[in-house]
């Protein structure tokens, strides 16, 4: 009896699993409007500023660089050390720029993650400190403050015959966490209505989201304003929990449409194709011309009867070509992207030839999708 019930138990918890499994594949495209979309003046602003980062082993900028001598005959001065700037001669400073990004709704003494940049003949930053950097904004003015020592993933090294060995970037360093913010973000919360603002405009996705946004919260909660905003009106209730609101808006899900592309990259020979490419019935015919060149030395010897010749090495050219067949070969139209890739590996083409194979599909009417070669 125990085990009949234990069977009883296992098959409902196996119909269960497979039930949540199914739900899973059902909504496997959907995204969460967090993921699509952001909230109209809800973002991040740039702040930049010029630094000095010292205690570099002798790759810092040229010593007599006139922007690295004020630099520092400046910074020394505030820290009560007066000295001439052209009495300055300095291997070990390097003059930077430093960037970041302040998130919205930043308070004071919040850490922010900055990128430092070499801006004058540094030849690596490692193992430098960067001395205290006003970050300012579009507004000059000024929102947090950078200082710390530097990490730079990778080496420079050099010998004194002018061999080198290097790795990754060395002249570019970050610091996590080493800005402070000194002001509050400058972000103010929606009051009347929230828009959110699609990544990619589409006016299928928007009306997607509006109608999600409706079935989730009601008749008239939200509406498409354009192809990239769709506005969620703040009803009398939920005044002071527009927070709520926003996070339960970002909750929901929505299957996003997407144009049929494809993108050729032909530096790399890459080919990706999107989901809704289809392909026409069409015949192609594919050959390519392979010519092989080669060379050889073969010495050349005087004749018997010849005086003051010497013997004498000449290039001997051997140059072989051989070219494809070109037959026809007939594509069938294309309803999912692996019949697409099906159809087109039917012809044998390597990567780059079949760059150049899309090409002529799309000029002949037979690619239902946007080409973009990057």
């Amino acid at each position: 009896m125990r085990n009949h019930v234990n069977l009883a138990v296992l098959v409902r918890r196996a119909v269960a699993i497979l039930a949540a499994i199914g739900a899973l594949a059902a909504t496997a495209h959907a995204d969460r409007i967090k993921d699509l979309a952001s909230i109209a003046g809800v973002r991040s602003n740039q702040l930049t500023g010029y630094g000095i980062v010292v205690g570099l082993d002798g790759t810092g900028d040229d010593a007599r660089s006139p922007m690295v001598r004020r630099s520092l005959a400046k910074m020394l001065k505030k820290l009560g050390v007066t000295v001439d700037a052209n009495e300055i001669k300095a291997k070990n400073v390097a003059a930077v720029i430093v960037t970041a990004e302040l998130p919205p709704f930043a308070r004071p003494g919040s850490g922010l993650d900055i990128t430092v940049s070499s801006v004058g003949s540094a030849k690596s930053l490692a193992g430098g400190t960067l001395l205290q950097t006003p970050l300012r904004g579009a507004d000059n003015r000024t929102w947090a403050l950078a200082q710390g020592a530097l990490t730079v993933g990778g080496y420079a090294v050099s010998g004194g015959t002018g061999s080198e060995a290097r790795k990754n970037h060395v002249t570019v360093g970050r610091i996590p966490g080493g800005a402070q913010v000194e002001a509050d973000a400058p972000t103010e919360m929606p009051t009347r209505e929230v828009v959110l603002v699609l990544a990619t405009p589409d006016f299928t996705t928007a009306t997607r989201v509006s109608a999600a946004i409706v079935a989730a919260l009601g008749e008239g909660a939200a509406s498409v304003r354009d192809a990239g905003s769709i506005v969620v009106p703040v009803s009398k209730a939920r005044k002071g929990h527009v927070a709520e609101l926003i996070a339960a808006l970002e909750a929901i899900e929505v299957e996003p449409d997407a144009p049929a592309k494809i993108i050729v990259d032909e530096r790399t020979g890459t080919v990706v194709i999107g989901e809704h490419v289809r392909l026409a019935p069409v015949a192609v015919a594919y050959g390519g011309l392979t010519i092989d060149i080669r060379e050889t030395p073969e010495a050349s010897q005087p004749g018997g009867i010849a005086s003051g010749g010497t013997t004498t090495v000449v290039p001997k050219t051997e140059i072989k070509v051989t070219e494809g067949q070109g037959s026809l070969h007939p594509l069938a139209g294309g309803a999912t992207v692996g019949d697409v890739v099906k159809s087109l590996n039917a012809l044998g083409a390597s990567p780059r030839d079949l760059i150049a194979i899309l090409q002529a599909l799309k000029a002949a009417g037979a690619l239902r999708a946007e080409l973009e070669v990057l």
